[in-house]
């Protein structure tokens, strides 16, 4: 008898031991193949999150990444038109993004809202109903959890509160608004009730219509090939803002997930020990 077949008859002789060493080697070897995925994907899975829309370079207040602080850049609309006549751009838009608030009969719900340029937008897309014009100051866009919380949908009005003032117990600031449609957000988290209006009417809600404020600003570079140049440009142009291309913030998160891929790898190494282990015993 050959030594495959002594090895086979050992394996029948011990039915339960060899199915149970089996399923342990399948669990293992599913579990290293998960974290050497998972190790490696978190980056292009960011990457390609970032480039839902085609903008590859971002611009925030100096020493912060997007939506990482309060903080804000002043004077936006300059600052895009600036970058909008800058060689190399194809498009750029302002973000802003403040907490406000929605009336219903009988509450307050608290959203999310985006102040946005429809022309040169990144960060949505559309589901139902229409996308808001430039100019439409009228109207309002809508997540799905934010249409279902305030059973609202295209058509309908919804009144939009900005801050609240302690010293008369109400919004300073509020305004009524068509909804013009549903929207996915696509850097919101799963369920978050988030709404949008044109950068202006954003900005009055927020009391940031003075200073023509922005979180964030989104570039896109006529030709993928150009991104670094331009970013390098804008940078010289603008040494007071932070501008990092979508590899720049790629390597921003992985220096903040490092734990995370160190797990990764620690995991997947004992997931390979105990794998040779239940192997030694069959």
């Amino acid at each position: 008898m050959t030594g495959l077949g002594w090895g086979l008859k050992s394996l029948r002789r011990r039915p339960l031991r060899t199915a149970l060493s089996l399923a342990g080697i399948a669990v293992a070897s599913a579990m290293l193949l998960d974290m050497v995925m998972l190790s490696g994907g978190i980056e292009k899975s960011f990457s390609e999150l970032l480039l839902a829309r085609g903008y590859q370079i971002r611009l925030t207040p100096k020493g912060t990444l997007p939506f990482d602080t309060e903080a804000s850049i002043g004077g936006a609309s300059s600052v895009v038109r600036a970058i909008r006549a800058a060689p190399g751009v194809a498009a750029a838009g302002a973000v802003l993004g403040i907490s406000i608030y929605a009336r219903t009969p009988d509450s307050l719900i608290t959203l999310f809202g985006y102040g946005i340029q429809p022309e040169a937008q990144g960060i949505y897309q559309v589901t139902a109903g229409a996308d808001l014009a430039p100019a439409d100051t009228l109207g309002v866009l809508l997540s799905e959890t934010a249409a279902g919380l305030l059973g609202a949908a295209p058509g309908d009005p919804v009144t939009l509160l900005g801050r609240l003032d302690p010293q008369v117990g109400g919004a300073a600031v509020s305004r009524t608004l068509t909804v013009r449609g549903v929207v996915r957000w696509i850097y919101d988290y799963r369920g978050q009730p988030s709404v949008g209006a044109v950068l202006p009417v954003m900005q009055r809600l927020g009391r940031d219509g003075a200073v023509d404020r922005a979180s964030l600003l989104l570039v896109r570079a006529a030709e993928d090939g150009a991104v670094e140049d331009v970013a390098a440009r804008l940078r010289d142009r603008f040494p007071e803002l932070e501008v990092n291309s979508v590899a720049d913030l790629v390597v921003q998160a992985k220096r903040r997930l490092v734990y995370f891929t160190q797990l990764s790898y620690v995991l997947g190494g004992m997931s390979l020990v105990v794998a040779v282990l239940l192997v030694g015993t069959l």
